[in-house]
This record gives C-alpha cells, sequence and structure tokens, in this order.
C-alpha cells in the first residue's frame, strides 16, 4: 500500500539529505525515485506515488510539520483558520506532487500502473482540527456534533481540495487514484453517511466531471459491513478492505458490485513463514477468480523484513 517503500535500505538511503519530510515530499526527483524504489525490487504492477495526505492541508494554506517519532503536526484548525483556507492555491501548491506522477509515468514501463492518492475529507480532518493523530479523533467527532455546520464547511473545502488534487494527478499520468478514508470505522452509522460517505460521492461526481473516465479506488478502513452502501452510493470502481473483512463477505457481497483491493493484515508479513503463506492462499482462493488487485489490508510496516515481501510476491505470482 501507500509509502512502501519506507521498509527498502535504498529509500533509507534517499531519505538521509532529503531535508523534512514534506521536504521530501514535495522534491519530484526523490519523491519519484522513492516511488520506483519498491517496483524496481520486486516487479510490483504498479506504482504508489510517493506521497502524504497532509500535502492537502499544506496546499490550502495551513503549517504541516513531521516530527521524527512523533508523526505529524499542524496548528488546530478554528473557524477562523477554516474561513482562511485558500482553496484557490492548492493546485500551485500541489505542482511537485502533479511533476512527481508525471516522472514516474515517463520513467515507468508502459504496461505498469500509476496509482494516485488523497486523503478522504473526514481523515484529513481529523488532522487538521487535533492537529495531530489521535487513538479516537475525539476533537474532530466533538467539532462535528457541535457545531456541523462548520464542520461541513471544512469538509467542503477539503473535498474541492482533493479534487483539484486527483484530476491533477490524473492529468499528469495516473491511471487510477484512491481516496484513503483510514479513519472511517470509527464513525457511528449517521455520522458515517455524512462524513465519510456524501463527501466520497462529491469527490467522485466532481471528478468525473472533470476526468469522465476516472478510475477510483475507495478505502473506508473499518468501514466492515457498512462498505457494501459504500461502495453503492459513491459508484467507485473498487474498494480496498482491511483485514478484518471476511473472505466469504467480500468474494459474496463485494466483489460483484467493485473490484476488491486487499487484504493481508501487514502483521503477517512481518511474521512472514507459514501464517505468511496460509493467510496469502486464503485470499487468492477467495477472490483471485474475480476482479482483485492483492494488497495490504492498511500500510506496509516500517519493520518489514524485504525477504517476506519477496516471498509474498513469488507466492501471488505462482497462485495467479
Amino acid at each position: 500500500m501507500r509509502q512502501a517503500g519506507r521498509y527498502l535500505s535504498e529509500y533509507r538511503s534517499l531519505r538521509v539529505d532529503a531535508g523534512s519530510f514534506l521536504d521530501f515530499c514535495l522534491d519530484p526527483g526523490r519523491a519519484s525515485e522513492a516511488t520506483l524504489q519498491p517496483v524496481r525490487r520486486f516487479d510490483l504492477d504498479a506504482a504508489i506515488v510517493f506521497s502524504d495526505i497532509l500535502v492537502i492541508p499544506h496546499a490550502l494554506g495551513r503549517r504541516v510539520a513531521f516530527i521524527e517519532g512523533e508523526g505529524p503536526r499542524l496548528d488546530p484548525i478554528d473557524a477562523d483558520g477554516i474561513g482562511r483556507l485558500a482553496v484557490e492555491a492548492v493546485s500551485l501548491r500541489l505542482g511537485p506532487l502533479f511533476e512527481t506522477v508525471a516522472q514516474v509515468r515517463r520513467l515507468l514501463a508502459p504496461d505498469k500502473a500509476v496509482i494516485g492518492f488523497c486523503g478522504a475529507p473526514w481523515t484529513v480532518a481529523t488532522y487538521m482540527v487535533a492537529g495531530r493523530g489521535t487513538g479516537d479523533q475525539m476533537p474532530a467527532r466533538l467539532m462535528a456534533a457541535r457545531d456541523p455546520v462548520l464542520f461541513g464547511d471544512l469538509i467542503e473545502r477539503l473535498v474541492e481540495a482533493s479534487v483539484v488534487s486527483l484530476a491533477g494527478q490524473f492529468e499528469a499520468g495516473a491511471d487510477v487514484v484512491q481516496i484513503f478514508d483510514s479513519w472511517a470505522g470509527i464513525l457511528n452509522q449517521d455520522d458515517f453517511e455524512r462524513w465519510a460517505v456524501a463527501p466520497a460521492v462529491e469527490i467522485v461526481r466532481r471528478l468525473r466531471r472533470r476526468v469522465p473516465q476516472a478510475r477510483i479506488i475507495g478505502f473506508p478502513k473499518g468501514a466492515g459491513l457498512r462498505a457494501e452502501r459504500y461502495i453503492r452510493e459513491t459508484g467507485i470502481d473498487a474498494i480496498g478492505i482491511d483485514w478484518t473483512v471476511p473472505l466469504d463477505h467480500a468474494r459474496d457481497r463485494l466483489q460483484p458490485l467493485a473490484a476488491i483491493q486487499g487484504n493481508l493484515d501487514p502483521v503477517l508479513l512481518v511474521v512472514g513463514g507459514a501464517a505468511l503463506d496460509r493467510a496469502i492462499d486464503a485470499i487468492l482462493e477467495a477472490l483471485a477468480d474475480g476482479r482483485f488487485i492483492f494488497n495490504l489490508g492498511h500500510g506496509i510496516l516500517p519493520e518489514t523484513p524485504v525477504a517476506h515481501v519477496e516471498r509474498l510476491v513469488k507466492r501471488v505470482r505462482g497462485g495467479s
């Protein structure tokens, strides 16, 4: 999944003198190299552009920093800050991201796909409201409950910025894009509809107005049984599923509606051995006869041994 190069020694070498992580993401030369490294190492079918979901708040004019060992830090946003978000500046500020996609497309073999992405409005908003990642995203949940009109204004601006980002990535050469809603699973049913589904519906609708043939993957992590409705309402082409989704449910209820992307538990890729082999085989047996992209159920863990990834690719290739 995204950031798949971070566990590679060649990535760590590239990272040494790249400056801040945000500078790294917005350096087309280094970002394109980081994008291509896993494809070179493992002959993967697609390259996932090296970036971060928080380039959107940066492009909207918010301060974004990444603290080593602690993660992202932003200035928590309030009503005044929401009113000052500069949607009109997003395209210009994301120019380096678009150039990264263009470079990757030029350097990548024609039979390899380029996957772009953005964070879903709800997930990005959780970081903007709290100023950092939290275990329960309570600050954003409180704002959404106390002042849904204000929170809706933030979501709308993030929807528009996301469309600009994804359209720009398509125009630069991306073959498909993915919307990451890593915190969708913590929402109750009503809030899931309002803050996860409805914004995704708008992103898909507006994006396809600009890029009619846009192929879009949705990833509402933790959606569980709500994933089927998410597919139907948004009109996405494929859905990413995490490792908590039963394979028979994915095969019987989701795969007839959209391609499936998933869903190996990243922990099993760290463990390796027979446990990894069994999990790979179970996923292939359940899903490989339909529209399917073998993938992890979330981001690859930094401590993942390279040999285990090699083992995974070999086994999937043999079973596909």
